[in-house]
């Protein structure tokens, strides 16, 4: 799950219209916050956003999967692959992962 550090580099400089975002090692991969709440993970120099009832669609809809981190376990997070073409568009990106951190808000408020 190593995530290259330019890649690491490209994901913040794109996330730059959300806001100040923070990257955390963990377990061989890296979590992306935004005021404390995790809503993206980097593994393997891909992107995944956290998804809930309200944005699970849109990325089903691409045909992108959720987040695997054992090859050999039917384990999977809730966390999706953000499309190539929405991480290359700074302004989608900004909307997409809105739409993860409201999923991060309302998970934490259930707790």
């Amino acid at each position: 799950m190593a995530v290259g550090e330019s890649f690491k580099e490209y994901v913040v400089d794109q996330l730059g219209k959300l806001g100040y975002v923070t990257v955390k090692k963990m377990f061989g991969g890296a979590g992306i916050y935004f005021e404390g709440l995790i809503f993206g993970i980097l593994a393997n120099d891909i992107l995944y956003f956290k998804v809930g009832d309200s944005n699970k669609s849109d990325y089903e809809r691409l045909g992108m999967k959720p987040f695997q981190p054992f090859d050999d376990r039917n384990m999977v997070m809730p966390y999706y692959e953000v499309p190539v073409d929405i991480l290359e568009n700074r302004e989608l990106l900004k909307e997409w992962a809105r739409k993860s951190l409201f999923v991060s808000r309302n998970k934490n408020a259930e707790r």
